[in-house]
Formats: structure tokens, sequence, C-alpha cells
């Protein structure tokens, strides 16, 4: 069997590969444990070229069996950011765009995964807590499971966001308070249905290796090498985890040379994990949160302690720009690059030039930004820091008087 165990990542210690995702030990999170021997047997770089253009064509690193739950995601747009890199003075800037997957986010990765897992152990229902992001994928690859979908989410979220989660018919549950207060209610619903799946609850040690594609991708894309550098936006801190460990996996199967790779995470100002980086100290939540970028607001990262270690052990550091910044960042990709990213995105190259000024990131490295999420989502946020449009009568005069 390709899953052998799911395993604690404190204290080590393993239960089966169930519906499971918190240690009775030491209440650790647990991480799915695979048989390296038959991953080993079964993967090759030619059956992944060969394989469909999306996160499906590294199945063999994946942790189910049954048909995958697919509407298509993964295998997004690779860019080589000249235009993006030269206003930042980067030789070498790539971007893996995920605004162009299924419902417009990274999170049909790990949804396609956990809603196909979901499937296999025969639940009757799947549901999450979300900013918005999941909510519409959940919502999504729900209806193609035929699957009903219950959605916990803050007060405050996009309207474009819900409405993707209710025009695939999920019920959608608005909770009067942050985050951390739609999780854990969430957390309390699935305590009581045990045989509902909560991707990002019960079946979050299988939801969050669907990341590790990104990491598949990043490797493939640039010739089966790994990049110098890499900037991960964070909420949970558990993205930034998966991409690490999914470099360490292309390592121990022999598909790339072993290489140093420097994580770095970006996060609005005052958040958790960007705060203990850059000023030392533990992860320390955080209830109030005041940014404008709802989909990193996380004041409990569930997976803060694991991302500080990754950063600090690669020599990598993390960066926390204000609201102001990471609208004008959200411009600057737009007018350089031509992509329209969420001011998840924006916080990342907002970060992402931050590290430039200050000389973390050479000229000369190989760096690989990951966007997560589509502008359309978040139009709103950025509008007031726009031009207005240009009003004219339909005469050519008045255009050229404008425009002279």
């Amino acid at each position: 069997m390709k899953v052998e165990a799911l395993k604690c990542r404190i204290c080590g210690k393993e239960f089966p590969p169930e519906a499971l995702y918190t240690c009775d030990n030491c209440f650790g999170p647990l991480e799915v444990k695979y048989n390296w021997d038959w991953i080993h047997d079964h993967a090759s770089k030619e059956k992944i070229v060969k394989g469909p253009n999306s996160l499906w064509r590294y199945r063999d690193f994946l942790p189910v069996s049954g048909e995958p739950v697919d509407l298509g995601a993964g295998f997004t747009r690779f860019i080589r950011a000249t235009n993006l890199g030269e206003k930042l003075g980067l030789k070498n800037l790539f971007l893996i765009d995920d605004s162009v997957n299924p419902t417009y986010s990274f999170k049909d990765r790990v949804v396609s995964v956990a809603v196909t897992k979901a499937k296999e152990f025969g639940m009757k229902a799947v549901g999450c807590a979300s900013t918005g992001n999941l909510a519409g994928s959940l919502s999504a690859h729900a209806a193609k499971a035929n699957l009903p979908a219950y959605i916990f989410m803050p007060r405050g979220v996009e309207k474009g966001k819900i409405i993707q989660a209710l025009v695939h018919g999920a019920k959608v549950i608005e909770v009067d308070g942050t985050y951390d207060d739609a999780n854990r209610v969430a957390t309390e619903v699935a305590e009581e249905h045990p045989d509902w799946g909560f991707v990002n609850i019960n079946l979050r040690p299988y939801y969050a290796e669907g990341s590790k594609t990104l990491a598949y991708e990043a490797a493939e894309r640039l010739g089966w090498n790994l990049p110098d550098q890499v900037v991960v936006p964070m909420a949970s801190g558990a993205l930034l985890c998966a991409i690490y460990r999914g470099f360490r996996d292309l390592e121990r199967v022999g598909f790339v040379e072993e290489r140093d790779v420097v994580f770095n995470g970006t996060q609005p100002r005052g958040l958790p994990i960007s705060r203990a980086v850059k000023y030392g100290g533990g992860i320390e939540p955080v209830k109030k949160m005041d940014t404008l970028v709802h989909s990193l607001a996380i004041g409990n990262p569930a997976d803060g302690i694991f991302a500080k270690d990754i950063i600090e052990k690669t020599g990598g550091f993390a960066e926390d720009p204000a609201d102001e910044d990471t609208i004008e960042a959200v411009k600057l990709l737009a007018k350089t690059e031509g992509i329209f990213t969420e001011l998840a995105g924006g916080v990342t190259v907002a970060g992402l030039k931050r590290l430039v000024d200050d000389g973390r990131i050479d000229r000369s490295d190989v760096v690989v930004v990951y966007l997560t999420g589509n502008g359309l989502k978040t139009g709103e946020a950025v509008l007031d820091h726009l031009d207005d449009t240009i009003k004219i009568k339909p005469r050519l005069e008045e255009f050229e008087e404008v425009v002279a």
C-alpha cells in the first residue's frame, strides 16, 4: 500500500490512515506516512510527463487510491517574470499562477485530494472552515462529487467569495466572529458527525498533501531542478510546509539533486508567523486582525511553529507588509506581468520586494513566487486605489482633448 499510516509531527506516534487529524498522546497534528518503496517502484519522470495536465500527473505521490474528483486543477501557468524582475532587480524570477485554477485559487489542489479521500472513505457530506477561497473550491468539488457541502465563514468575507460558494449549492454558515471562531464551530460539527469529511479538519493530513504539487511543478518546469529561493504566502503556514515536503519528496526518489532551497514567508502586518520570525519568540496567537487580506488572516496558525522552523533552518526570512504596500504590489504585478492577483498575492509580491531591497535575495538567484488566487475575487479592496475612468461625450474632439 502507498499510505502506511498517519504519524504525529511532534511525538512520532503512528495511527491507522483514517479520518484522524490529532494525536491522542500529545495533541500534535498528524501527517501522512508513505511507503517509499511503493513510490520508488511506481513513480517516474516519464510517467509524470505522459500524465494529465493537472495535479493528478503526480498521483503516485498523493495519498489516494480511488478515482480522482478532478476539475482540472494544477499544472497552471509557470511564468518567467522578466518585466517584474527588471523592476525589482532580479534576473531569474518565476511565478506559479494559481489564479487560473478552476475556482481561481490554489485551494483547488488541496480540495481535489481531500474530496477524493472523502469519497474513498465513503463519507456522506463534506465541509470546511474558510475565509473564502476554500469555500468556493469545496463547493465546486462537492457538486462534482455529488456530496452536500457545509461551509463555515467569518463575517466580513468578500461578497464574491460567498457568491461562489452559494452558486454551487453549498450551505454557507456565517459565524459572528473571526476565522478562528468559525473553525472552532466547524470542528465541533465534525466531531458530532464523524461520517462528514471536513477537509481542513478531520481530513487535514490528506488535504495538506495537495499543496505539495506546487513544489513538484516548480521542479518539473525548471527542468527537474530546484530553485535557490521561494516566496510563499502564509495563513496557517501549511502551504509553506507542504512545498518544503514536496521538494524533499523529489530528492528522496532521485528526481532532483539535493539542494538547500531558502524558504521565505509573507503575511499581513501583525500576524503571528512573520512576527515571530522577524522579532523572535514563539508563535503567539492574535485575536484582533486589522487587515484587508482576509484570506491570510488566521490569528492562531495551526502550522505556524513548523513554518517558522523551516524558514529559519533554511536561512530564509518572513515579511509582513502593510495593506497599502500590498495594494501597490497588486497594481505593480498587474502593470508589469498582466496578472491581477488577489490580496494574498499582493502580500507575496510586496514581501518579495522587501526581501530584494534588504539584500536577502541575490540578483542572480532563481526565485519562485507563488500566486495563490485571482484578483477578481477581491476587486473591491483595490477599487478606491485606482484611477477613475475618463468620461467624454461621444465625439472624437473630446477624446483628443483628454489624451493631448
